[in-house]
């Protein structure tokens, strides 16, 4: 059997696992989504790597999250590439009016590796060099910042707060932010330990979500 077949063979075992196990206990939840309009809270643009699983992350269910997804968790900047992600956004934020916004990167990312590479280790793949562009000035932060933090570490956080300045300019994002009916976050998901770090203003850093809740609870 080839091997495109034998992946297919999976797909369905797992689909049917889905009608056996998941479908019947979460039913009613299911029907519902199906006969109620959609009414996400969250608007989650997040890299498109298979290791995330965003609603399985935020433990959110059918209707819960609108979740944008593309190679490096990149929000161009309104006017420069309009187009899959500025569409998802303006519907997302003027038609589902969702009430929070976040951008989600995560370790070990290949679109920032290769950012970090440098001249010429993108030349096999031209579109996803031009794409990844959206963070050159990342890059340059990352660049320029001298830390004990390792570089892909640096440029991954620095590549989601460049992602937000870049979502503020979004005329559907700025109106929203003004009136206050939105609010945004930076987020880093590190896989490997199922923790996430949410970028904190005052303390000029990310946090752990545990860190952020023990903070809060002793303010």
């Amino acid at each position: 059997m080839a091997k495109s077949n034998e992946t297919l063979e999976k797909l369905k075992r797992g689909i049917l696992q889905f009608q056996s196990e998941v479908y019947p206990a979460r039913r009613e939840e299911y029907e519902y989504a199906a006969t109620h309009p959609q009414k996400p809270h969250t608007l989650l643009i997040t890299c498109a790597d298979s290791r995330i699983d965003p609603e399985a992350l935020t433990h959110s269910g059918p209707g819960e999250i609108f979740v944008a997804r593309n190679v490096g968790n990149m929000v161009p900047a309104y006017g420069d590439m309009l187009g899959g992600v500025s569409a998802v956004i303006e519907y997302a934020v003027d038609a589902l009016k969702v009430n929070h916004a976040v951008v989600c990167g995560h370790t070990d990312c290949g679109a920032m590796k290769g950012i970090l590479a440098g001249e010429g280790a993108l030349d096999a793949m031209p579109t996803v060099k031009t794409w990844l562009r959206n963070a050159d000035a990342a890059k340059r932060v990352a660049q320029t910042i001298d830390g004990e933090k390792p570089a892909l570490h640096t440029m991954t956080e620095q590549n989601v707060l460049l992602q937000l300045q870049h979502l503020r300019t979004h005329p559907s994002v700025a109106g929203a932010i003004a009136r206050g009916d939105l609010t945004l976050s930076g987020w880093v998901y590190d896989i490997g330990h199922g923790d996430v770090r949410i970028y904190d203003e005052a303390a000029n850093r990310f946090l752990s979500v545990r860190e952020s809740v023990a903070q809060e609870a002793t303010a």
